[in-house]
């Protein structure tokens, strides 16, 4: 018995080699043989909506899919790469959407789900943007326009957003520890795991007097990073290209 966790692959033309990771992991043993995937957020480096003709949409949804069609649950969170995925997309692909902050419940243990995002509460910045883009006037503005001027805009993003992570300090970036006890808190959960960050670790901790720990998931820009949560723990761990 075992579920599998994954974020922040940002799957990209330019990279084709973990695009290939990541459908040989969804055909493996491994991934045929879990309970369930999940999948939360920036599972691309930019989506542009659903409408998207491109090759790399096709390839994860035919890789997602057939995982989906051998039995296993496929979970999807959108993250700020990704949060213009919507419905139909969903349903080519085999996800079932979960909102941010949702609480699933593995092997008897109270888990909270999350991008991750919105706990770097001391970066001020982004979530005044997060906030204007995730507006349904902004989403639909932004899917009204042509794909070739989406596709221009998104490469846009991605200049402004590596300026702004090379111009902020890494400690502003990252999760904000009061907002994360306070999230845990009003979730009634002793367990969170998160993306977004790209600091991959197991933090034991406490809260309210009892044991907690906060799992965050690695990225796949250089090679993959899985989560395997089983009964008896949970394991961290990286995936070599090739």
């Amino acid at each position: 018995m075992h579920t599998l966790f994954i974020a922040d692959l940002h799957l990209d033309a330019s990279r084709p080699q973990i695009t290939q990771l990541f459908e040989d992991y969804l055909a493996s043993d491994e991934a045929r043989q879990a309970d369930a995937l999940y999948i939360l957020g920036d599972l691309v480096e930019a989506w542009i909506g659903d409408d998207d003709d491109a090759e790399l949409p096709q390839r994860i949804a035919h890789a997602t899919k057939e995982l989906r069609d051998a039995g296993v649950p496929v979970y999807f969170m959108v993250g700020n790469r990704d949060f213009l995925l919507g419905e139909d997309f969903a349903r080519r692909a085999g996800f079932t959407l979960l909102d941010d902050g949702t609480v699933h419940t593995l092997y008897d243990r109270p888990t909270l789900l999350m991008h991750g995002d919105v706990l770097c509460t001391d970066d001020v910045a982004y979530q005044a943007v997060r906030k204007q883009v995730r507006t349904p006037e902004w989403k639909a503005q932004i899917l009204a326009m042509p794909l070739e001027a989406r596709r221009a805009f998104a490469a846009k993003a991605r200049e402004d957003s590596r300026a702004h992570t090379g111009s902020t300090m890494e400690t502003i970036m990252d999760v904000n520890a009061g907002a994360m006890a306070e999230t845990m808190d009003k979730a009634s959960v002793t367990r969170l795991i998160h993306g977004h960050t790209h600091r991959p670790a197991v933090h034991r901790l406490e809260l309210g007097g009892q044991p907690a720990e906060r799992i965050v998931l690695g990225d796949w820009y250089e090679h993959g990073s899985v989560l395997k949560v089983t009964p008896d723990g949970v394991e961290l761990r990286g995936l070599a290209v090739g």
